[in-house]
């Protein structure tokens, strides 16, 4: 190798989310990962870097661990350098520092033991960078990382001092970082080889010695859409590679070790906040991301903008916990699972059980759920799912650890999201439910212990920038393949006629009055007029506590058109108990002509369109209604003893029972007693039933989204809405209480296990 050489430094990033499907891993493993493998070997005199995300690597090590030892074989060769970093891809400024450091640690040594690697560098996940990294980085023993030339040109830098690598500090830790070539990330493997060689030779000519570096997906090579003909079928891969051979004479591929090994670093930098470019676009508010397009389209037309564009930069990563409220849900309720860890180990509870719980809660913090751009991410209910199933499964051990056994029930207040106000959390040995009292007292989280499940893990239907794409109904599929970014594709026909817009996130116990003739497709797409201020509004909020049940009361003093009303709401979980009881006082009501009033739940992670996933209604006895108490009003006031049967408990046996549809049907149903949504793939009927009789109507929640494979639309929750029409009696007084009731019985049966609660997926 000659000094004057340009070095190559070709960086690949393999990645599959946590709860992905199995069936795409292997799409993407034999599309992408082993026909790469299989070209590369053939070609001795290249070098790469590879960092493989632990969540892949696991999954590759148990379905193909033939492929993980020839990646060893090379390594031990000196061919391929195995780039780290934190074990399940998590955006690592969203982690508390304690996590950033463990995860690295822990998956440095899982490389080291399978591979037999020596692991000096670490993969930042979608370059996200905060300069309090540095110091975390260096604690875990990494020595340099990729970041992409955009962040350089933020700090100042223009293209002739972007051909090496730098040196960053923080608090005097010292970190190697490479700017990653977005001009690379475009042309490879979009553009011809030669085109790449051309770039490369005019770098070599100008600045001999110089070090480029190419950080990008592994995925573009077969598994983007239409790059598997197009990187493999057509020939890209191997006209690349005879490419960069047929020029070695003054071009040389090399790893991120061999360079800092034989290449002083290019100077000092100091490195702003930032991610990749189209990054820093998608986190802005729709509004300032449209405008933000506007103006670099007209900017790119003036002459100036090769000089004006390093300075363009658009937002902040972290705000995606503000443009998403469900995905600051999530970053809430996996801080305090993380908080849980914490003061177990300070505690000194059970070591085993708390390295099982660490791994579900690195797990959960894998990125791809907690936010959206030109990937499905959020958007995706499986990967929320997964997020949410690591989290309560590392909750449940935790618990086991500090020696709850048997029923328990306690109740809790606190800034659980971090909005500065207080909400609450009743949980349970089978039940955990967060209450936000502040926002309609409605219930934005039901954990089902026993199959790791968040029943309320929604998305709300919000405008993005790319629909306005969807609206102009352009379908642009340039000739070949392209980059995901310049590709306008829809994956179902009319999607512009699914364009709908949610005023409030969608949650449970949301309290709605409309005019007495409104319709369910007025109230499913938002044209119902609203006459009360209860879903929105801030309810006081009390716990109950009792040693075997705790209940939240909710008071709010609104209105309903123009009159004032009282609603008092009361939720109570009892010890032992895989049902809510809820109950409603409504006071202030007229007694000479009826409102209309429902209250709103929504149920995400069962599927539509499945015939295992539906609607059934079971045949009640009159003498099966719920309680009342001995003023024929529903108890609010104070937590009762009493229990209601749940659902398919008759004395009689199992009750008949009957499907309804599809869980994506559209319901208006009369005279109920009780609705179940049952879905047989997770184990679970969700059973809603009233202590009178009572209208419903269900519709389901869909979302027009992008992706990398196009825009499509997504089942995003089932809607069910119990109405009636109230008329308050002598003292203006109305009351119900209904019962959800969550059978996993299913689920048990088929795992085989006596106590569902602690039969942990490991």
């Amino acid at each position: 190798m000659f000094d004057n050489h340009l070095r190559l430094c070709l960086v690949l990033h393999n990645h599959q989310p946590i709860g992905n499907f199995d069936s795409v891993f292997e799409m993407a493993f034999r599309d992408s990962y082993l026909p790469f493998l299989e070209v590369f070997e053939s070609y001795a005199d290249l070098r790469l870097s590879l960092h493989t995300s632990g969540s892949l690597m696991e999954w590759l090590d148990r379905r193909h661990p033939e492929y993980v030892d020839r990646l060893a074989v090379l390594v031990e060769r000196g061919r391929i350098e195995i780039v780290g970093g934190a074990f399940y891809e998590p955006i690592l400024t969203m982690l508390s520092s304690r996590d950033r450091v463990g995860q690295i640690v822990r998956y440095s040594q899982w490389l080291r033991d399978r591979l037999g690697a020596a692991i000096r560098g670490a993969w930042i996940p979608e370059r996200v960078w905060e300069a309090n990294l540095t110091g975390d980085l260096a604690s875990a023993e990494i020595e340099y990382t990729v970041l992409d030339d955009f962040h350089f040109r933020n700090a100042g830098l223009v293209d002739g001092q972007l051909n090496g690598y730098f040196m960053t500090e923080d608090s005097g830790s010292l970190l190697k970082v490479f700017p990653g070539s977005e001009r690379l990330r475009y042309l490879i493997p979009f553009g011809e080889p030669q085109q790449t060689i051309d770039l490369l030779r005019g770098i070599a000519e100008r600045q001999p010695g110089s070090v480029v570096t190419f950080g990008d997906d592994g995925e573009k090579f077969g598994t983007w859409p239409e790059t598997k003909a197009h990187v493999y079928e057509h020939g890209w891969l191997r006209r690349f590679f005879d490419a960069l051979q047929a020029n070695g004479d003054w071009l040389t591929t090399t790893t991120l070790a061999e360079t800092v090994d034989h290449v002083l670093p290019a100077g000092r930098i100091y490195l702003p906040d930032a991610s990749y470019r189209e990054m820093t676009e998608w986190v802005l508010p729709v509004p300032r991301q449209i405008a933000y397009h506007e103006a670099v389209s007209q900017l790119q037309r003036d002459d100036r903008w090769e000089s004006i564009k390093p300075f363009v930069r658009g937002g902040f990563w972290r705000n995606y916990k503000v443009k998403y409220d469900e995905a600051n849900e999530m970053y809430a309720r996996m801080m305090f699972v993380s908080a849980l860890l914490r003061q177990a180990e300070q505690e000194g509870l059970d070591q085993p059980l708390n390295e099982q719980a660490r791994q579900h809660l690195y797990r959960g913090q894998c990125n791809c759920a907690y936010w959206h751009g030109a990937f499905g991410g959020l958007y995706l209910p499986h990967l929320r799912n997964a997020v949410y199933r690591e989290l309560i499964a590392a909750e449940n051990l935790l618990d086991r650890g500090t020696g709850r056994a048997g029923a328990w029930v306690e109740g809790t207040a606190d800034d659980y999201n971090f909005d500065a106000r207080t909400e609450i959390r009743l949980a349970g040995d089978r039940l955990i439910a967060w209450v936000e009292p502040a926002v309609g007292g409605r219930l934005y989280e039901l954990d089902v212990r026993a199959i790791e499940h968040n029943l309320l893990a929604t998305l709300c239907r919000r405008p993005e920038a790319y629909h306005e794409k969807v609206r102009a109904g352009e379908h642009r599929r340039d000739a070949g393949a392209s980059s995901i970014h310049e590709r306008v594709v829809f994956k179902q026909a009319n999607l512009d006629q699914r364009l709908q817009y949610d005023r409030r996130l969608r949650k449970s116990l949301l309290d709605h009055f409309w005019d007495l003739d409104a319709r369910a497709d007025q109230v499913a797409t938002g044209q119902a007029r609203e006459l009360g201020d209860f879903a929105d509004g801030v309810y006081q909020s009390k716990i109950r506590r009792n040693p075997d049940r705790v209940q939240v009361q909710l008071i709010r003093q609104g209105h309903c058109d123009g009159r004032p009303l009282t609603i008092t709401k009361g939720l109570t979980l009892s010890a032992g108990s895989d049902a809510l009881e809820i109950a409603y006082l409504i006071e202030g009501l007229p007694i000479d002509r009826p409102l209309h009033f429902g209250v709103e739940f929504n149920f995400a992670g069962l599927p539509s369109g499945i015939d295992d996933r539906f609607f059934h209604a079971l045949s009640l006895p009159a003498s099966e209604a719920l309680p009342k108490n001995s003023t024929g009003r529903a108890s609010v006031l104070k937590s009762s003893s009493r229990q209601s049967p749940a659902a398919g408990e008759g004395q009689g046996g199992v009750l008949s029972s009957h499907r309804l549809g599809q869980l994506q049907t559209r319901l208006d149903l009369h005279d109920m007693r009780r609705l179940h949504l049952c879905d047989q793939w997770l184990g679970i009927d969700v059973g809603l039933s009233w202590d009178r009789l009572t209208s419903v109507w269900t519709f389901p929640i869909e979302t027009v989204s992008q992706s990398e494979g196009g825009f499509e639309l997504v089942h995003q929750s089932v809607v069910v809405i119990p109405h009636w029409e109230i008329r308050g009696d002598a003292q203006g007084r109305w009351s119900t209480v209904m019962r959800l009731k969550l059978d996993t019985s299913l689920a048990t049966a088929r795992a085989g296990e006596s106590d569902p609660v602690f039969a942990l997926k490991q």
